[in-house]
């Protein structure tokens, strides 16, 4: 005869309960089910903490908004600084200094000087809108040919010869010039 194995039986009459299903629930996964309800409460608290975070930012933002409309509101005192004149005078020079019209005077003065002329000096003055050059020629041909080429140009208004003499130290003994022109402004 062969030897059958015999099966148990679960014969279970009882009545279904929590706690009968909670005996009969292997250990794992009562375990795994301890976790899950950690982790939903873990969750549920991390929100709460959140929400309260969220909801004290709020409230620090409506008081910054508060105070900045409240200063806003308020007109700004700026205290009256007299400045004396001449200091105003100066820092109007200064001003004036820099805004020159540097590229159009180089340019225009670079454009009427031939090769004959040298220019020693460039000396803009910016109050009364002149510019000042010191040049060297060889002859005064050369230098009256210059200052009629300097008017020429659309830069300058007027141009005219102020001094000139002979530079009696140096041997090729050159016509030392001065010219003012007075620049238009742009």
């Amino acid at each position: 005869m062969t030897a059958r194995r015999a099966r148990a039986m679960r014969i279970d009459f009882a009545p279904r309960s929590l706690r009968r299903a909670l005996f009969h629930t292997r250990p794992a996964l009562l375990a795994l089910g301890a976790a899950g309800v950690l982790l939903c409460a873990g969750a549920v608290w991390s929100a709460t903490a959140l929400a309260d975070d969220r909801a004290e930012r709020a409230r620090q933002l409506q008081q910054v908004q508060e105070r900045a409309a409240a200063m806003s509101a308020r007109p700004v005192q700026v205290a009256a600084v007299a400045i004396p004149e001449a200091q105003a005078a100066f820092v109007n020079g200064a001003i004036a200094q820099l805004n020159l019209p540097w590229r159009a005077l180089q340019d225009a003065v670079a454009s009427a000087t031939p090769p004959t002329i040298a220019l020693v000096a460039l000396e803009p003055d910016a109050r009364k809108q002149v510019l000042k050059i010191t040049a060297e020629a060889k002859s005064s041909d050369d230098m009256v040919d210059y200052v009629s080429q300097l008017k020429q140009q659309d830069t300058f208004s007027a141009v005219a010869l102020t001094r000139h003499d002979v530079q009696e130290t140096d041997p090729n003994r050159p016509l030392r010039f001065q010219l003012e022109a007075k620049w238009v402004s742009r």
